[in-house]
């Protein structure tokens, strides 16, 4: 008994190694658009991040001070935490809202449900708008398609909420990010947004291993770059289409403990592992470093989750294009 214990010990261990070293020799790094779309592809055709994470593939709310919480309830409470923050709660029936970065759709259908609103939810990949459909009943008004959040398809003011949860950090351009955002919202809508952040490194510059850590985190989840909570509101205010100031807040403590409930899903939920057997608990364990530089990362202040909440002017503000003309005439 005690020589087979001792056997997947053993096996266990050699899993761990070659977990490791396919995290440092196959890092994930962001190339493009399509990098981005094919690593949520490949988590999607899998269902190994959907039979851990659930419909929610981003942070929960544990509430302030952090209370001990089911984590697919802890990410059900971030919508409603994330809804009454933005004050959309008090948005009339058949309110439009774009859900940049939808995943699977499940804040699209939390808003459609429990709010009534007109949820459209864009994501770059094809797989997760076919999941977010399979899994979305045909009486909620919700709809799903492929699309870029750097090019949004819509035209100019077309919807009265625009929301994202964690998208910016794939983005590799940041103020057209906050101007498209910005710029399909209709005259006195409300942009809400909830991100992943780096601290502003102009009042803080990063340390010695701040940098390591940083780096991995971007090459490890094909992301460019983060923005902090600063530049960001600084982008969008510089689109001139934000009535007054942005709003901000910071949602470390009451997100923080999503990174090892998110490990401790894989031990307390083990038929993971048999279901997708081999590949998918080296593809799981590869995961675990990550995660743990993350909780680091927000746990030492080097990352924070920013809040976002912007209402876009009544004022009609001239494109891109025309201010570079008016420029270039002078």
């Amino acid at each position: 008994m005690m020589n087979i214990f001792l056997l997947a010990i053993a096996f266990l261990l050699v899993l761990l190694l070659i977990g490791l070293i396919l995290y440092f020799l196959f890092p994930r790094k962001y190339q493009s658009a399509n990098s981005v779309a094919n690593s949520y592809d490949d988590w999607t055709n899998d269902g190994i991040l959907e039979f851990y994470w659930g419909e929610h593939i981003h942070l929960g709310h544990y509430g302030s001070p952090p209370c001990k919480k089911d984590f697919l309830k802890a990410k059900e409470d971030f919508v409603h935490e994330m809804v009454r923050w933005g004050g959309l709660e008090k948005l009339p029936p058949g309110t439009t809202v774009l859900d940049v970065g939808c995943g699977i759709g499940g804040s699209s259908r939390i808003l459609a449900r429990d709010y009534n609103f007109a949820v459209t939810g864009i994501t770059i990949s094809p797989q997760q708008v076919q999941r977010a459909l399979e899994l979305t009943p045909p009486d909620l008004n919700v709809q799903f398609q492929v699309d870029d959040a750097l090019a949004l398809s819509f035209p100019d003011a077309s919807f009265d909420v625009v929301w994202s949860i964690e998208a910016g950090p794939h983005m590799p351009d940041k103020a057209q990010f906050a101007r498209e955002l910005l710029r399909v919202l209709k005259p006195g809508g409300i942009l809400v947004v909830a991100d992943w952040n780096q601290r502003d490194g102009r009042q803080q510059p990063l340390n010695f291993w701040e940098k390591p850590v940083m780096q991995q985190l971007l090459n490890q989840w094909s992301h460019p770059a983060f923005a902090s909570i600063e530049g960001f509101s600084e982008l969008l205010e510089a689109t001139r289409w934000v009535e007054g100031t942005v709003e901000t807040a910071d949602w470390t403590e009451q997100t923080l403990p999503s990174w090892l409930d998110s490990i401790w899903q894989g031990i307390a939920r083990p038929e993971g592992l048999v279901r997708f057997g081999l590949s998918g608990f080296i593809k799981s364990v590869r995961e675990v470093p990550t995660i743990l530089l993350m909780r680091l990362a927000f746990g030492t202040g080097l990352c924070r989750f920013g809040m976002f909440r912007a209402m876009r002017t009544n004022c009609t503000v001239p494109s891109t294009e025309t201010m570079e003309n008016q420029i270039a005439s002078v």
